[in-house]
């Protein structure tokens, strides 16, 4: 008998015996290890003490009058009603809690390096997550409830949207019904004007009668579509940098299809980043423009800027970093899963040296690998409500956006792999070589705004801070609240979330995070502000706004937000 988690728990033909099971084999397999004698005899000393306690609050639960007193959880998975009045429920859910707590008590007493260690307590989160009584229908007193009082249409609509989502290959976080790009998202008015077989550029729409003289142009992520900055009005990054009077450009990548899959690196910063600059340039008659980017947008370019440096060209006039990495020392949870074998592995099924040729990352997997860095907020909650409920999401234009995952070529993927997350080696001056021009990040000559989050688990904010000292120019670093999303798209008008700023390192920079934490000072509402004021003199005079998009060689191809964002994976 298969006593692994199902990967759907609730639909499991004996999910209490498979709750069981996948806590006792891991339990098996953890002692199994050769843990130090003296931490394991600690551990399952407290282990059977706490057991007792849990055991003894269980049997006092119920009162003498037979009526069961609500005995407060501590998770939100079990913060109902149903799982605290429930004697049964609420001992499971507290076992279940117990269990989690040794088992990685347990995982953080393996000896070895930090990365194996990292690598077992991630393994053991995952399975611990996974084996929740939330997941299971039998286990779990809402769904239950629900089922009885529906007469089992919360079941049937429960199979009916596993049915769906099965079909779709994902499981759904919204309502995607609700949505469609470019009717309520990405709904900034604008036109493409400009389209390569890798990238749209758009140019937005003038929202006010004169605008800097200066352009500015946004590069987003190209493992992302770039609507993430734009998807509803009032909390629009693109609009609010449109409304303060900037000429303002972005790129939108292609999805790639197998026609892209041998597309390089090379190929991202020399017909990505550099065109779309020299285009702007083109179109709007000035040599400098203040730049963004965002994520590994912000990777491409500064590695963009660096090449042209290389070449003799200082076409930005500012540089803005969201999210994004430079020091590839210290990349948080993604570096447990990448080492020299891992890239070895990609660089030969899906990279150039792949027998068959280059292949497409797909955008699937970047998304269940990303939602599994999460699980219990991006995979279970919604294997709770929409299996075993049988709820449909509620609308999230963000969790729409998350759910529209792009492929990768291959070898673009595998190269990035190696010479950042890997090897480190963009930020080492000269040690890489792109479209033929060794790479010096400090050889940009452009003011920098920095900007991380500070519960980021993607690019964590000390290494954020670390791209500081890699870049010359005048430098200002501002630290936002929440996660690697959620923090960027705050936008003023929601008065959400705060934002810390630390004056005194702008004449001097601070040698650590910690030490600039240390000095800073925390603003309630949003650093879009911040940023604000820091670009509006950096746009140049106002001009009359532009009365048509693009210009004589430049012609409007199609109304924004064109036909590559809508291209699925």
């Amino acid at each position: 008998m298969n006593n692994k988690p199902n990967p759907i728990p609730g639909l499991s033909a004996d999910p209490a015996n498979a709750f069981g099971a996948a806590i006792g084999d891991m339990w098996k397999s953890m002692t199994a290890l050769n843990l130090p004698m003296q931490q394991l005899a600690q551990i399952q000393g407290d282990y059977l003490k706490s057991a007792g306690e849990v055991w003894n609050q269980s049997i006092h639960q119920i009162q003498a009058d037979g009526a069961t007193k609500q005995v407060p959880i501590g998770d939100r998975r079990f913060g109902s009603a149903e799982w605290m009045t429930n004697p049964a429920a609420a001992f499971t859910a507290q076992l279940y809690l117990l269990n989690a707590r040794a088992l990685l008590q347990l995982a953080d007493s393996v000896e070895g390096d930090a990365k194996t260690k990292a690598r077992v307590r991630f393994a053991v989160q995952q399975w611990i997550d996974a084996a929740s009584p939330s997941n299971f229908l039998a286990l779990n007193p809402e769904a239950l409830k629900k089922a009885i009082e529906t007469k089992g249409e919360s079941i049937a609509l429960g199979v009916q949207h596993l049915l769906d989502d099965v079909r779709k290959g994902h499981v759904s976080q919204t309502d995607e019904a609700v949505f469609e790009v470019g009717k309520n998202v990405a709904t900034t008015a604008g036109s493409v004007v400009y389209e390569n077989a890798l990238f749209q550029l758009i140019e937005y729409k003038p929202l006010t009668p004169k605008v800097h003289e200066r352009p500015m142009l946004f590069v987003p992520p190209c493992i992302n579509k770039y609507y993430i900055l734009d998807l509803q009005p009032e909390n629009s990054l693109i609009r609010y940098t449109v409304e303060q009077g900037h000429r303002t450009f972005v790129v939108s990548w292609r999805n790639p299809d197998e026609s892209l899959a041998a597309k390089t690196w090379d190929d991202y910063i020399e017909d990505g980043a550099i065109t779309a600059i020299r285009t702007v340039q083109a179109i709007t008659g000035h040599d400098t423009l203040n730049t963004l980017g965002f994520c590994v947008g912000g990777t491409i370019l500064s590695t963009a800027l660096a090449v042209l440096a290389a070449q003799g060209e200082q076409p930005a006039h500012s540089v803005t970093l969201l999210t994004t990495l430079l020091d590839f020392e210290s990349t948080g949870i993604l570096d447990i899963f990448i080492d020299e074998t891992m890239v070895q592995m990609r660089e030969m099924t899906i990279g150039e040296q792949a027998p068959s040729g280059p292949g497409l990352l797909k955008g699937k997997e970047l998304a269940t690998t990303f939602s599994f860095l999460r699980p219990n907020d991006l995979v279970w909650n919604y294997v709770v409500g929409n299996y075993l409920k049988g709820e449909t999401p509620p609308p999230f234009d963000l969790l729409y956006w998350n759910g529209d995952s792009t492929n990768l070529p291959g070898p673009m993927y595998c190269w990035y792999l190696r010479h950042t997350y890997l090897q480190n080696q963009l930020k080492k001056p000269g040690a890489l070589t792109v479209c033929g021009q060794k790479v010096d990040l400090g050889s940009i000559q452009a003011p920098v705004f920095i900007y991380g989050s500070r519960e980021d688990h993607i690019v964590p904010w000390t290494a954020a801070y670390k791209s500081m000292p890699l870049l010359e120019g005048k430098k200002q670093f501002v630290l936002g609240a929440s996660g690697h999303i959620a923090g960027v798209i705050n936008p003023p008008a929601k008065g959400k979330r705060s934002y810390w700023t630390n004056a005194a390192a702008q004449d001097k920079l601070p040698s650590s995070a910690d030490a600039w934490m240390a000095g800073a000072t925390e603003h309630p509402g949003s650093w879009w502000t911040t940023w604000s004021d820091w670009l509006k003199p950096k746009g140049g005079k106002l001009v009359a706004a532009p009365k048509a998009p693009g210009s004589a060689r430049y012609k409007a191809i199609e109304p924004a937000p064109g036909r590559y964002v809508k291209a699925k994976a």
